[in-house]
């Protein structure tokens, strides 16, 4: 596995490496068609697909990201050059239409990905699927795999995770301080902010709406909507019970968690290198540099290594003799 990571000559430096992606990594979006799942509870997810052979690789977004995401469309283009199959499982109100009911998505919400991959194997019991999950989406794999623990579906082969925030509390707070207040949280506030003055009517008893459209730190929205719309105590209980770090040591399936020390969002003293080192299940490419979901390369920083590497990774665990040997040994 390569395990090094060389950034070009001008793409240095933590904050750079973060957003150049975002502001200036123009990537083809591959053609895509969309399934809409109604879900048990008369809301609905949207699924984008990108058509190909077996395997499938499901790709889980960040925060208020979606398919049309700079890194979604990189993945998407290193799954279409391999001739796979992909999906990009938005979290709810993430496609472009709110969903309809009060409940959101948050870094820990679970249950959504179980129901989808439960229907995945439902309609393709023999297909071997790979996750990819980036920054919340990573947090969200890596929770779920815990969760299953020696239970998880033995199609669920492997998983690839890309600027994970281990520890919400610890992100939470960085975000909320100095530079990244103005140039990170203030953008992620500004859009999930907009859901909730949309979804207002919902919210009536349960939320202090008002309060929480003034809402400048995620310490305080997290505490008056993320926290009373998903039933958790405060904002503290929230970060502790989603937090994918937990449940690391409990994951029995190949993963590779692909994380930067110069991330902004996540603090590198967090970074479980403890628990990757006791684990055979677990590989870590715990890296210098690369920014938050950046590691970009070439001269235009086009292509990410990120993306390539967990494709990479992906290939050898989904089409390894010991990979097919999970359906015998993993149970359903």
């Amino acid at each position: 596995m390569e395990a090094s990571y060389q950034p070009p000559w001008w793409y240095r430096g933590r904050h750079l490496q973060t957003i150049w992606g975002p502001l200036f990594r123009r990537l083809r979006r591959p053609p895509l068609r969309r399934e809409r799942w109604p879900t048990p509870d008369g809301d609905f997810l949207d699924l984008d697909w990108l058509e190909g052979d077996s395997p499938l690789v499901v790709i889980l977004h960040g925060l208020e990201g979606s398919s049309g995401s700079h890194y979604a469309r990189g993945l998407l283009l290193e799954a279409a050059a391999v001739g796979w199959r992909a999906v990009v499982f938005h979290f709810r109100s993430c496609s472009g239409e709110l969903n309809r009911g009060p409940r959101l998505y948050h870094a820990g919400e679970t249950s959504d990905l179980d129901w989808v991959i439960g229907k995945l194997i439902e309609r393709e019991p023999t297909t071997p699927l790979g996750l990819v999950g980036v920054s919340l989406g990573g947090n969200v794999a890596l929770k779920w795999l815990g969760e299953r623990g020696e239970g998880a579906p033995a199609q669920v082969r492997a998983a690839a995770t890309i600027s994970t925030p281990f520890d919400l509390t610890a992100c939470a707070l960085s975000l909320d301080r100095g530079l990244n207040r103005p140039l990170y949280t203030a953008r992620f506030l500004r859009s999930m902010r907009a859901k909730v003055r949309a979804k207002r009517r919902l919210y009536d008893g349960l939320v202090n709406v008002p309060a929480a459209l003034r809402a400048r730190t995620f310490a305080v929205y997290d505490r008056l909507a993320t926290a009373p719309i998903n039933g958790f105590a405060d904002e503290r209980d929230y970060w502790a019970r989603a937090s994918s770090g937990p449940y690391l040591a409990r994951i029995r399936r190949p993963c590779l968690l692909i994380n930067a020390a110069n991330d902004p969002f996540v603090p590198a003293v967090t970074l479980p290198t403890a628990v990757v080192a006791g684990s055979p299940w677990l590989e870590a490419a715990f890296l210098p540099e690369g920014g938050h979901v950046g590691f970009l390369e070439g001269p235009w920083g086009r292509r990410s290594w990120a993306e390539r590497r967990a494709l990479a990774f992906l290939r050898r665990q989904l089409l390894s003799p010991a990979a097919r040997a999970l359906e015998t040994v993993a149970g359903p």
